[in-house]
């Protein structure tokens, strides 16, 4: 066992978050002098539905927020939270919501099951961040390492890319013992799990910044075995900006303020590639309660997964695309489901609005593609009580 204390604890203010607890961050608004917080009557009202809280991976909205993208493209956006209380898609597909994030997979999974029609119109992540994470000195150096081992699974849609990987390497998923897993390390910390799941921008860092007690060093990453989902046949395409099919086909409206929200969004994220403090800086201004350096490695990891673009920021890959279909078609988990069984309709996702956006802004002084940004060179120097 390699630690016997739980490394990570969330304060009552974090978890009234996960229960629940509605954030709406507004483009435009405040104090209309009635003493209500409203907004611009001349601006359009738009619902955006994060996947989950506050955070580094959503930067480039909240940024396109305090920087007034939106407000200049006519927008008043409001960003509302998750906390595993609400499903992206559910939302948009209910009407709730104008514009929801979500993985691929996830909504593919929701469209089949429902007949729901949503359309991917933007891919902001080009890359999986999805990662398993072994100790360094175990038996497992690859998914091929799996069987007989104790794997550490999210669930909640979290789960596919892990078995499509398994499918890759014909391993039957009846031989693997798949944990439920917090969404933490604290189960792997503690040895009750052999390799648990993680994102690069997020519960990979939990590792970095917590106490080896049997040094009393910071762990560092030799002393982990990271599988990158990214380099198995498992990768799934995961945040996208989903819209409504109908909508978009036959209120005019709607598509046009789709390509002016998709240029503000796409602002965002280019400012957020070249502030990434300030970016992060205005994630825990939205609500985020990690500490500024976990923001930070957030926001640098996140900005990893979307940049370099090669054909410009959100335009959907066909080929990563038919990836992600036959991944999804190809997992199967120990009770024998799938997240789909057939290929999606066309309509589910297009290239149309987000190349209209983008050739609206090849004018302006942005790095579209993300050819010139660089990462930073970030660790971690003191251990932390996480507040997120």
């Amino acid at each position: 066992m390699r630690n016997t204390q739980p490394r990570f604890t969330r304060t009552a203010k974090a978890t009234g978050l996960i229960a629940g607890t509605a954030l709406m961050l507004t483009a435009c608004g405040g104090d209309n002098g009635d003493g209500d917080a409203g907004g611009d009557d001349d601006l359009t009202q738009i619902d955006l539905q994060l996947q989950w809280l506050p955070q580094g991976q959503f930067a480039g909205y909240f940024a396109a927020v305090e920087q007034g993208f939106f407000e200049e493209e006519g927008l008043e956006v409001n960003i509302i939270e998750s906390g595993g209380d609400i499903v992206p898609q559910d939302a948009l597909a209910g009407g709730d919501v104008d514009y929801a994030i979500a993985w691929v997979p996830k909504v593919l999974e929701t469209l089949e099951a429902t007949g729901a029609e949503l359309t991917n119109v933007a891919q902001t992540f080009q890359d999986s961040g999805t990662v398993q994470v072994a100790w360094a000195d175990s038996d497992i150096d690859g998914v091929e390492d799996f069987e007989g081992q104790r794997i550490g699974s999210w669930g909640f849609g979290n789960e596919w890319e892990i078995f499509a990987a398994m499918a890759e390497y014909d391993l039957d998923s009846t031989t693997v013992d798949i944990i439920t897993q917090s969404f933490d390390m604290n189960a792997f910390l503690e040895g009750d799990i052999d390799a648990a799941q993680a994102m690069t921008y997020n519960e990979y860092a939990m590792l970095l910044q917590a106490e080896d007690p049997e040094t009393g060093e910071l762990y560092t990453e030799d002393d982990f075995t990271v599988i990158e989902y990214e380099e198995t046949g498992g990768a799934m395409l995961q945040d996208a900006i989903w819209a409504d099919t109908e909508r978009l086909e036959s209120d005019e409206e709607y598509a046009e303020d789709t390509v002016a929200f998709l240029r503000a969004v796409i602002r965002g994220w280019a400012w957020a590639a070249e502030n990434p403090e300030e970016a992060a800086d205005i994630t825990i201004e939205a609500g985020s309660g990690w500490d500024q350096p976990h923001e930070l490695w957030m926001v640098n990891e996140t900005n990893r997964l979307i940049w370099p673009a090669e054909d410009g920021f959100g335009v959907i890959d066909e080929a990563a695309w038919d990836e992600t279909v036959e991944a999804a078609m190809s997992a199967t988990n120990e009770e024998g489901a799938q997240p789909i069984t057939e290929e999606p309709d066309d309509s589910a996702w297009t290239n149309e609005y987000i190349e209209q956006a983008l050739a609206d802004l090849e004018d302006e002084d942005l790095d579209l593609t993300g050819e010139n940004w660089e990462p930073l060179d970030l660790s971690f120097d003191e251990e932390v009580e996480f507040e997120g």
